[in-house]
C-alpha cells in the first residue's frame, strides 16, 4: 500500500496533468477553500475534528475536479453533450468538416412582403429597429418560420419551441449563454453545421447547411435566430431592438 506521502505526490501529480481551461479563479478559490474548511460530521456532539493531511489533498484534488468540470464550457460539454433550447438541439463535441455548397430553401419557402407575412402566420413579427425594413422576407413550412434578410444578417422567426425545429453541430468556440433585455439566450460564436428539420409526419428530409455567428433567444413562445453578426455585442444590440 502507498504510504500517505506518495499518495500525496500522485494526487499532485495528476492534477498538474489534467487538462483544463483556467476558469475564474476567484470562484475556484472560494469553492475548494468552502469545502475544505468545512468539518465534518462526528458522532459525538459537539465535537471537531481534522482529516489527516493526505485526505486534506484527496479531497482538494476531487473537489477541484468536480468544480472545473462545473465552471468551464469543456467540462459542461462532458456533462451534457446536448443541449435543447428555444426550438434548437447544440450539440457539442467534434463536428464534422461545414456543410459546403448553396444552402437549400426552406419548405415551401415563399417570398412575400411583410405585412402579407403577418397575415399568414400565427406568430407576431417583430423587426429589429436597429437594421431597419427587411430587404427580403421568406415564409416556410406552413407558416412555421418567417426568414427576414439584410445585407449579411438573417433573422428567423418561428414557431414549434415543444418540437425541434432546428440543430447546430459545433465544437470550440463553445457556446455562451447570455440575456437579451430579461430572456434567455444563447450565442454561437463561430461558423458551424445547421440542420432544419421539416415539421409534419410526411416531412422531406432535413436540410443542412453551413451557418454563420448565431444568437439564439426567445420571448413567450417564439424562438428568434439571428445569424451573421460577427460579435456578440452587435448581434444583442440588433435582437434587443426588436418591434
Amino acid at each position: 500500500m502507498n504510504s500517505p506521502d506518495d499518495l500525496e505526490a500522485e494526487l499532485l501529480e495528476l492534477g498538474e496533468a489534467l487538462d483544463f481551461p483556467a476558469p475564474p479563479p476567484a470562484d475556484v478559490a472560494r469553492a475548494v477553500r468552502a469545502r475544505l474548511e468545512r468539518p465534518a460530521p462526528d458522532p459525538r456532539p459537539g465535537v471537531r475534528w481534522r482529516l489527516p493531511r493526505w485526505r486534506w489533498v484527496t479531497a482538494g484534488v476531487a473537489i477541484l475536479v468536480a468544480v472545473l468540470v462545473g465552471l468551464t464550457p469543456q467540462g459542461q460539454a462532458a456533462v451534457a453533450h446536448i443541449l435543447r433550447f428555444a426550438g434548437v438541439e447544440i450539440h457539442v463535441g467534434e463536428p464534422g468538416p461545414l456543410p459546403s455548397g448553396a444552402p437549400s430553401p426552406l419548405p415551401s419557402e415563399t417570398r412575400v412582403t411583410l405585412d402579407r407575412a403577418r397575415e399568414m402566420v400565427k406568430f407576431p413579427i417583430l423587426v429589429p429597429a436597429q437594421l431597419g425594413q427587411p430587404g427580403d422576407v421568406r415564409v416556410s413550412d406552413g407558416g412555421r418560420v418567417v426568414s427576414m434578410f439584410w445585407p449579411g444578417v438573417r433573422l428567423d422567426t418561428y414557431d414549434g419551441l415543444l418540437e425541434v425545429v432546428w440543430r447546430k453541430d459545433l465544437g470550440e468556440p463553445w457556446p455562451e449563454q447570455v440575456r437579451i433585455s430579461s430572456a434567455p439566450g444563447w450565442w454561437i460564436a463561430g461558423p458551424h453545421g445547421l440542420t432544419y428539420f421539416p415539421s409534419g409526419a410526411g416531412a422531406s428530409r432535413p436540410l443542412v447547411r453551413r451557418a454563420e455567428p448565431t444568437l439564439i433567444w426567445q420571448r413567450s413562445k417564439v424562438g428568434y435566430r439571428l445569424e451573421g453578426p460577427s460579435d456578440l455585442d452587435r448581434a444583442r444590440k440588433i435582437a434587443e431592438s426588436l418591434r
